[in-house]
């Protein structure tokens, strides 16, 4: 027989979901936001762009297939997207307790425990969606049975990319070619995409003035909260700019390019985060599913007259990506390289290496 603890989320409307512990047994708070993907819950939790995020999965079951192991191929984790979790908690309407993958080698409770991230099932995810569509994204706080009260947390108020970036610079790969990559909260598989195209990639901190040391292209990696925190970045890429390399960047890499050009960006109201939003290549009518996790967007109107749109949202009209008219820089709002998610896009890494 399980010991299973009650937990409630406290919204700061006032609004209160109650269900069952099945994670790490302690209160916790943060930003809750969900993501209507059917699968990819490792993925997602180790996704340092959660940071400081209560995620809600809107598919009605969770567990049902385990944890990977963990272990390293390419000087990056084989199936994570960073080394630890970076959400909160995560929110579930039912989960399995009984997991079966031919790949699993503990449960999704038992990882949760480890790393001491709370995890609720038991509540109505449908009411709670429907709930933060109607009122956009808000702070919430989980109290398990026996724990603390806790205050709110807002993490859109602090410097989140600092708080994700590596601490150092780091090399993957190897060619005859180098690609600097400002770490915002990279995910893992951005990494494993550049290096199995044969580039050297140089990795550094948010900060770090990349424009003193030499390469041939710079990629902006995705990355967590409010692109308005980070100055210093779009500083160094207007720099970069102006040696007319070529640039790309990806989510969070869009918005600091934009910056960085000279256009603004704003909070959306639930952001977008899920395997199955529609974009459109501008100009074309060619479109795609992509992988998204975002909470902020470029606004199309702000772009100076040498900057258009190069994606654009096919559900809500907002930006998707952007390119200078005539020079080498482009970036995706969206997670081309999945992880999870539909790869429809990858062809983006290609384009980017095509420009080197």
């Amino acid at each position: 027989m399980r010991d299973i603890k009650k937990a409630s989320l406290v919204l700061e409307d006032g609004t209160i979901f109650h269900g069952k512990s099945f994670g790490y047994e302690s209160s916790t708070a943060g930003e809750v936001v969900f993501n209507t993907a059917m699968t990819g819950y490792p993925e997602s939790l180790t996704d340092p762009s959660y940071e400081g995020q209560i995620l809600v999965t809107t598919f009605p079951i969770l567990g049902n297939y385990g944890v990977p192991p963990r272990r390293e191929k390419d000087d990056v984790s084989e199936y994570y997207e960073s080394d630890h979790i970076h959400a909160k908690a995560i929110i579930a309407q039912d989960y399995s307790w009984d997991h079966s993958h031919w790949q699993a080698d503990r449960s999704l409770s038992e990882w949760l425990r480890e790393e001491k991230i709370p995890g609720i099932y038991g509540i109505d995810t449908r009411a709670l969606t429907k709930h933060l569509r109607d009122h956009g994204s808000m702070l919430g706080k989980i109290i398990v049975e026996g724990c603390d009260d806790i205050p709110f947390y807002n993490p859109n108020l602090e410097n989140l990319v600092a708080k994700v970036s590596c601490r150092g610079v780091e090399v993957h790969g190897e060619g005859p070619r180098t690609v600097v990559l400002v770490d915002c909260g990279v995910k893992h598989n951005i990494i494993r995409c550049l290096t199995r195209r044969g580039v050297r990639v140089v990795r550094v901190p948010w900060d770090y003035d990349f424009t003193s040391i030499p390469y041939d292209g710079l990629f902006i990696s995705n990355g967590p909260g409010n692109p308005d925190m980070v100055d210093v970045t779009v500083d160094n890429i207007r720099k970069a700019m102006e040696t007319g390399k070529p640039i790309c960047g990806i989510c969070m890499g869009n918005q600091l390019l934009a910056r960085a050009a000279g256009a603004s960006t704003y909070k959306l109201p639930y952001g977008h985060r899920s395997h199955n939003q529609p974009v459109r290549r501008a100009g074309t009518d060619k479109c795609y599913i992509t992988s998204q996790n975002h909470g902020f967007a470029v606004d199309n109107t702000t772009l100076p007259s040498d900057w258009e749109p190069l994606f654009i949202n096919m559900n809500d009209g907002t930006n998707e990506g952007i390119r200078h008219k005539s020079k080498p820089f482009f970036s995706a709002q969206f997670h081309p390289e999945a992880s999870s998610g539909p790869k429809d896009t990858e062809f983006l890494f290609d384009e980017f290496i095509n420009m080197l």
